[in-house]
């Protein structure tokens, strides 16, 4: 005879998400667990623990991958094919409706201003690895290409920082007479760029190499500092400064 399946609610105390970490803290409970408090619940067939076990494991058990994730991928259909080879339409992940997804979003979110919070806490810029740990935080998970201009006084101290291009895929569009301008308004006689490949790739472009000359030429006309422009990842980043480019 089959074994009747477990309810969360009958697990023992130090295994159910809430109570082990408020016995345990919240270093003890895994991704799974964590996320399974957000939601509440499962469905008829698993515990919340164990659908967001499913979820993690079609993310390749990556949070980025997750915090990715868009409301109607999260809780929106798919269609698989019954006992009898029929197509049918199915809920992906039974028991993950919409106010679930917004929690999951939500929490992710609010762990990527987490981070840029912390890397704009940060007044000064003294290298390649500074701007990249400065900008990753507003970078990450983003599927489209962004480009930000970081003002800086003489010392290299951040004057402010501002989105300068917004764009598809694979490429963004900077005008810099606005990059010029806004140094100027703001009297920032250093700036930076910095701007995103979702793909992962660090390799710059010929347009990302064709904006960073006709950057550069602009900046020493304007006798303003070029500091460096790098492409993130969120795994790594280039630096036209460190390759020599500047």
């Amino acid at each position: 005879m089959e074994k009747e399946k477990l309810n969360i609610n009958q697990w023992a105390i130090e295994d159910r998400p809430r109570e082990k970490m408020m016995q345990k803290g919240t270093e003890s409970l895994s991704n799974a667990e964590l996320l399974a408090i957000l939601i509440g619940s499962g469905n008829t067939e698993e515990t919340a623990v164990e659908l967001m076990r499913r979820v993690l494991t079609d993310c390749n058990n990556s949070l980025k991958t997750l915090g990715r994730m868009s409301i109607k991928e999260l809780c929106g259909n798919i269609t698989v094919k019954d006992s009898n080879g029929k197509s049918k339409t199915v809920r992906r992940y039974k028991g993950l409706g919409e106010a679930k997804a917004i929690s999951i979003i939500a929490a992710c979110e609010l762990g990527r201003r987490r981070l840029k919070e912390e890397a704009t806490a940060k007044d000064s810029i003294h290298s390649s690895e500074d701007l990249y740990h400065y900008f990753r935080p507003r970078m990450q998970d983003l599927p489209h290409e962004e480009c930000y201009a970081l003002l800086m006084n003489q010392a290299c101290k951040i004057n402010d920082c501002i989105l300068i291009g917004k764009g598809g895929l694979t490429e963004t569009s900077v005008d810099i007479r606005l990059v010029l301008r806004e140094a100027l308004i703001r009297q920032s006689p250093v700036i930076a760029l910095a701007h995103n490949h979702p793909s992962g790739n660090i390799h710059p472009s010929t347009s990302d190499n064709r904006l960073t000359e006709r950057l550069h030429k602009a900046c020493k006309m304007m006798d303003i500092r070029l500091l460096d422009h790098i492409i993130v990842t969120d795994e790594r980043y280039y630096s036209y400064s460190d390759e020599g480019l500047l």
